[in-house]
């Protein structure tokens, strides 16, 4: 039988700051980038890895108050810093996973003006090393 994730109460930090109530959505890439190995005699192309290049990308509504959207994350424009997100609010476990992307750059802080909506902003992470923790 399939399951399914419902997710209502999500934790997400960027600098260790909680973030949780301003984000909307989140996507996670892992990738690690292909090199070819192909050598004479191969009869066809060979793959290897090499260098991960992960990325983490954010939605979050932007909100000027203090330890918020804005004030988090303005001062962190060309630095590195880390990134956490977990399904629930509760312990981190097998069912409640939190995720680390370490050490990943943020190249730019574009927030989206639209006249009668609500600002949002939408961040990449970039690079950094991924690891999940259960417990």
């Amino acid at each position: 039988m399939a399951t399914a994730t419902l997710l209502s109460n999500p934790v997400v930090t960027v600098n260790a700051v909680d973030l949780s109530d301003q984000c909307r959505s989140l996507s996670v890439s892992v990738k690690a980038t292909a090199l070819d190995a192909t050598a004479f005699g191969d009869t066809s192309t060979k793959r290897v890895a090499g260098l991960f290049d992960n990325s983490v990308t954010l939605e979050l509504y932007f909100s000027y108050a203090s330890n918020e959207t804005y004030a988090t994350l303005q001062g962190l424009v060309g630095l590195t810093t880390n990134v956490t997100w977990k399904p629930a609010s509760g312990a981190t476990s097998a069912t409640n996973p939190l995720a680390t992307l370490t050490g990943c750059y943020l190249e730019e802080l574009p927030p989206v003006f639209t006249v009668g909506e609500l600002v949002t902003v939408s961040v990449t992470f970039l690079g950094g090393v991924y690891s999940v923790a259960t417990s």
